[in-house]
């Protein structure tokens, strides 16, 4: 059997271990209570406001949840594990039922006006320890990242969301990371809808040299070869997800993203010769709204 075969299999296995767990929540989730429409609580008015942003007294919408995805150990590797994802996003309520692809980063949707929403967004990035990982050897720890910015999703049509976030690294890296997406919404039947669509990553060189980059002392330690990892486009792929609403508090999910890195994060040795270009995360989660109010 050769390596592609071996991987198709595996993948085989995980989207079956995958649609169970679907249909395991589904089927939980559908037992649960409903809770009414009424707004949870009631949160004091800001102290004061920000000049040129909205007001934030009003009614909002949180969707908070987790999930679970086996994803490459790390970005580069050929092998994977298996990690909790948690779910966050908050919008204004009443705004169109929001749609949120398992690649967008936590956020707060600020300006919420028709099909256009935006505001700011975080995305964590864990650290990356060279003795969990034999491919690592030699090429010491990178910190845990905390990566701050914002984000301008539109609907040009109701099937079709396009997304876009500018963010900045502090911590283990402190560069420049802008994600781009498009996603097709199509309602195969009442509740279950699925969505799929290109994505595009650019990453500066802050952003790329820790996890790619090998100085000489690594080079020495490691046995690869010296190598200076620029930034540019840094990867290019496609994602589909199914979901399934239950009710209006409750949501499940499944998806698959794949990624293939371009440029100097495909060409270093880290990912030439121990590792893999083509990134690919199979991932199940549940995500539960509730409303609250801003006096």
């Amino acid at each position: 059997m050769n390596d592609f075969e071996e991987a198709a299999l595996r993948l085989t296995a995980i989207v079956r271990r995958t649609t169970i767990c679907l249909v395991a929540l589904a089927a939980i989730m559908a037992t649960a209570p409903s809770v009414s429409a009424q707004t949870a609580f009631t949160l004091p008015a800001p102290p004061f406001e920000l000049p040129m942003l909205p007001s934030p007294s009003g009614n909002w919408t949180v969707m908070v949840g987790i999930g679970g995805e086996y994803t490459p150990d790390f970005v580069g590797s050929k092998n994977g594990k298996f990690l909790p994802i948690p779910i966050f996003s908050i919008r204004r309520a009443g705004s169109i039922d929001q749609f949120r692809g398992p690649r967008d980063s936590a956020s707060i949707a600020l300006f919420d006006v028709g099909n256009f929403r935006a505001g700011p967004a975080f995305k964590y990035v864990a650290s990356r320890k060279s003795d969990k990982y034999a491919e690592l050897t030699g090429l010491g720890d990178v910190k845990a990242a905390y990566e701050l910015g914002g984000f301008v999703e539109y609907y040009p049509v109701d099937w079709l969301r396009l997304r876009s976030e500018l963010r900045q690294g502090m911590g283990g890296h402190t560069g420049t990371v802008a994600d781009v997406s498009a996603d097709v919404i199509v309602p195969l039947i009442q509740r279950l809808t699925i969505s799929a669509g290109p994505r595009f990553t650019w990453k500066s060189t802050k952003a790329t040299s820790p996890y790619f980059g090998v100085d000489a002392v690594q080079a020495l330690a490691s046995g690869l070869p010296t190598y200076n990892a620029r930034g540019g486009a840094h990867s290019v792929g496609f994602g589909s997800q199914i979901s399934y609403r239950i009710n209006p508090q409750w949501e499940v999910h499944a998806y698959v993203e794949y990624q293939k890195l371009l440029g100097d994060a495909a060409n270093s040795p880290l990912v030439k010769l121990r590792g893999s270009s083509n990134q690919t995360t199979v991932g199940v989660g549940a995500s539960y709204s509730f409303d609250f109010r801003i006096r």
